[in-house]
């Protein structure tokens, strides 16, 4: 990093002349009255030798060049060597730069003033574009955070905060405000040279923690009707139905039905629950959405003929380029295509097509997969709750169609890790539609 000299006065080489004392007339000034006294010592000999004060002026002459021109060595090295130490003040040396950039964790390192003096490469992009000489207090905005480091340059030990970091999505970090001392004494209470700031990430640790809590939450509310039904359709073919061949065939057909819901659900908590724990990496891998779009739809294929519904699409024989995780997108798709058939059979088709757009919040190309069906419809009071837990528009028909109220809570969380939105549109009568929109690769980063 090369230093800023307009900041810092600090130039390597002609700022260190002015710091030194200057040129040539500055030296000569500073030496005036020493100039002064030779002048009076030389003229009196002058005078006292027959008047040749031209030998006087030739010897004065020869004091002032040597005053102007000769180095005062003493003086500038002591002058040097304060210059360099200010420089090691501010400017931390190359190994302590090497092992900064050696750490796999976000870490800067800061001078007393709180400037970013080093980022290494994780650090410089966790809060954007984060540059050295920038003041790191106009990044961060946590009250504790901010208290941390101030109490550390103020000549405290070393504290941890917890951060969190909302941009798409919550990452929560464990921050260590360390002071680095090189001249002072910590035990005094000295002031450190540098504060290194190192944030280590808890986001998977959280995640995991509160999946864990969320699946025991969610699990017990949702088992605990189908548990109830099968334990008692049990305790009634081991009672009164022991020997009633009818019952135990209609009670085994609803206890398998029971069961299964029961797997649907379980397996859905944990699809949902892996995501939201993986919600903070965003995939890089490229995908191709017409290649999904054309996998699904064939997929689906038998269950769109078995319920008689005709399945149209458009704009995607073209190669659209996302970057995506294949088998979530797949969810993603399969799930809405797999509502619009079965609860908008009535209308006996869905459309499914892709458009370009342009958002006009950030400026960015998305691709947009629209899918739409044309049954009943969702009143307008339910679609800001689609995406919720286990909210159903109409619980009996959800159930009938084995739905277990968590696929478009999946849709969702898997879109936010992909930097996606979905919008829904519906009238009453005449359908819904369905929109993803997934930012576009341009052509000139295939």
């Amino acid at each position: 990093m090369a230093l800023d000299t307009r900041k810092s006065g600090l130039g390597p080489s002609a700022d260190l002349d002015r710091l030194v004392g200057g040129g040539p007339l500055s030296r000569l000034y500073s030496a005036r009255w020493t100039l002064i006294v030779v002048t009076i010592g030389l003229v009196w000999i002058a005078i006292q030798n027959d008047g040749e004060v031209w030998h006087a002026g030739l010897v004065l002459l020869a004091a002032v060049v040597a005053t102007m021109f000769f180095p005062r060595r003493r003086k500038v090295t002591r002058l040097k060597a304060k210059v360099e130490a200010r420089r090691r003040a501010i400017i931390p040396d190359l190994h302590m730069r090497n092992l900064a950039a050696a750490l796999p964790d976000p870490c800067f390192i800061l001078d007393r003033r709180g400037i970013v003096r080093f980022a290494n490469q994780a650090g410089s992009t966790i809060f954007g574009n984060v540059k050295e000489g920038d003041p790191l207090s106009f990044r961060i905005r946590q009250p504790d955070m901010l208290a941390a480091l101030d109490n550390v340059l103020d000549g405290g030990p070393i504290e941890k905060v917890d951060y969190t970091l909302k941009s798409h999505s919550e990452r929560f970090y464990e921050a260590w405000v360390t002071p680095i001392h090189l001249n002072s004494e910590p035990e005094k209470g000295g002031r450190p040279e540098f504060i290194l700031l190192l944030l280590h990430d808890q986001t998977e640790q959280k995640n995991m923690a509160r999946m864990r809590a969320d699946f025991v939450a969610n699990a017990s509310h949702e088992l605990r009707t189908p548990l109830a039904s099968v334990i008692g359709f049990i305790e009634t073919l081991q009672g009164p139905a022991k020997d009633d061949s009818v019952a135990r065939d209609r009670f085994l057909a609803i206890m398998l039905d029971q069961a299964e819901r029961m797997s649907r659900l379980v397996s859905d908590l944990l699809s949902l629950s892996r995501i939201e724990m993986r919600a903070h990496v965003m995939p890089d891998t490229r995908v191709d959405l017409s290649k999904i779009m054309r996998h699904v739809i064939d997929s689906l294929s038998p269950l769109a003929s078995d319920l008689n519904v005709a399945i149209a699409t458009d704009g995607l024989d073209e190669e659209l380029w996302v970057a995506g995780d294949r088998d979530e997108l797949v969810q993603v798709f399969e799930n809405l295509v797999e509502n619009a058939l079965k609860y908008g059979r009535d209308g006996e088709k869905v459309e499914v097509n892709c458009s370009q757009m342009v958002d006009a919040a950030d400026g960015r190309d998305y691709f947009a997969i629209n899918v739409r069906d044309f049954g009943p419809g969702i009143p307008q009071e339910h679609l800001p709750r689609l995406t919720e837990r286990f909210y159903r528009v109409d619980v009996a028909s959800s159930r009938e169609q084995k739905g277990t109220g968590l696929g478009l809570a999946i849709v969702k969380h898997i879109l936010t890790r992909h930097r996606g939105k979905l919008l829904v549109e519906s009238t009453p009568g005449e359908g819904a539609t369905f929109q993803v929109c997934l930012p576009a690769i341009k052509a000139a980063d295939l």
